[in-house]
C-alpha cells in the first residue's frame, strides 16, 4: 500500500472516529434539548420547516451557534498539528472561552476538545497524522451542515432517539 492509500484510509477512519466522538459528547451533554445559545431556535425552526427532525436540527443549530464538540474536534486537530498536546489543550481553552462569549453554559465543546486531543495524539502512535483529523472534520462538517440539513437532522435525531431509549422526543 502506498502512502496516499494509507492516508486516505487514515482519513476515512478519522471521519468515523471523529463523528462518533463529537456526536457522543454532544448527546451525553443533551445538546439536542438545549437552546441556551442565541440563534439556535431560529435555525431549528428553519430546518424543521423543511422537514427536518426537531432534536437533530437543534443539535445542528448548536453546532453553528456555539463552540461544541464538533468545533472542538476540529480545533483540537489544528492545535495538535501545530504544537502537539499543548496545542490541543490551548484549543480547549479557546473553545471554553468561546462558550463563555456565547453565554453557553454547556461544556460539550471543551470536553470534546480535550477528548479529541487525547484521541488524535494517541492515533499518531499508529501512523495517523493530525492533518488526517483536520481533513476528517472538514468532511464531517460538510456532510452534516452542507449537503442536506434536513436529512442530516433526521440522522442526528435518530441517534438522539437511540440515546433516549426510542422515546419520540426527537420528532417534529
Amino acid at each position: 500500500m502506498n502512502s496516499i492509500e494509507a492516508q486516505l484510509i487514515h482519513i476515512a477512519a478519522a471521519v468515523v472516529m471523529s463523528f462518533i466522538l463529537f456526536v457522543s459528547v454532544d448527546l451525553i451533554f443533551n445538546l439536542p434539548t438545549s437552546e441556551s445559545v442565541r440563534g439556535v431556535a431560529e435555525i431549528r425552526k428553519a430546518i424543521t420547516r423543511h422537514g427536518g427532525d426537531k432534536a437533530g436540527s437543534t443539535m445542528m443549530a448548536n453546532f453553528v451557534c456555539s463552540p461544541d464538540a464538533s468545533a472542538g474536534t476540529l480545533l483540537a486537530a489544528c492545535g495538535v498539528y501545530v504544537a502537539g498536546i499543548p496545542g490541543g489543550l490551548i484549543a480547549a481553552v479557546f473553545v471554553y472561552l468561546g462558550n463563555k462569549i456565547c453565554h453557553d453554559d454547556g461544556y460539550a465543546g471543551t470536553t470534546g476538545t480535550v477528548l479529541a486531543t487525547l484521541l488524535i495524539t494517541a492515533s499518531t502512535y499508529i501512523g495517523f497524522h493530525p492533518s488526517d483529523w483536520i481533513a476528517a472534520m472538514i468532511i464531517n462538517i460538510v456532510i452534516i451542515q452542507g449537503i442536506s440539513p434536513t436529512h442530516a437532522s433526521r440522522g442526528l435525531g435518530a441517534l438522539w432517539l437511540l440515546r433516549k431509549g426510542n422515546r419520540m422526543e426527537g420528532k417534529k
